[in-house]
């Protein structure tokens, strides 16, 4: 089945605003961050978007519920999609990840994962979407869940379903 897979990134959260990197804990939207998801739903809903996947976190649960709501288009949640697990660095100030994040492309985060981690689960949430939709698709993630899917996508273009680019709008 052919798909195109449109990435937007959750809205901005109380954590964003105070220079935390949530990793894999909930995080809420910031005021800012509902203003932003209502944003989103009024420039994507005239797109022809068969299904919105995004992670179980609540902050991207959040915005693409208040994005489209009321459009039926259903939403899913897949837990493949969530940010890097930061490990024991969840909630840590983004500022102590200075000097860190280039190590952790192959070695993981204390207690946590890698980003090379993130890419084969996001190579594998990819994978299921060639098999099972067809369509225009949005996924909602954080950037490092928009770059994993890239690099999967620019290094594994072999993908017969990935029928048109992937892109980032």
């Amino acid at each position: 089945m052919a798909f195109e897979l449109v990435f937007e990134t959750h809205a901005i959260t109380e954590d964003n605003e105070r220079g935390i990197a949530t990793g894999w804990l909930p995080g809420i939207l910031s005021e800012a961050g509902r203003r932003e998801a209502h944003k989103l739903g009024e420039r994507r809903r005239a797109d022809n978007i068969a299904a919105v996947f995004t992670s179980d976190l609540d902050r991207a649960v959040q915005t693409a519920e208040i994005a489209f709501s009321g459009t039926g288009i259903p939403i899913y949640r897949d837990a493949r999609l969530r940010e890097c697990n930061y490990g024991t660095m969840n909630g840590m100030p983004v500022a102590q990840f200075a000097g860190r994040r280039q190590r952790s492309i192959e070695q993981p985060f204390p207690s946590g994962e890698s980003y090379r981690d993130v890419v084969t689960r996001m190579a594998s949430f990819l994978d299921d979407m060639g098999r099972r939709y067809e369509g225009r698709l949005s996924s909602m993630r954080r950037s490092i869940g928009n770059l994993a899917g890239s690099m999967w996508l620019a290094g594994c273009a072999r993908t017969r379903s990935v029928s048109r680019a992937c892109r980032r709008s």
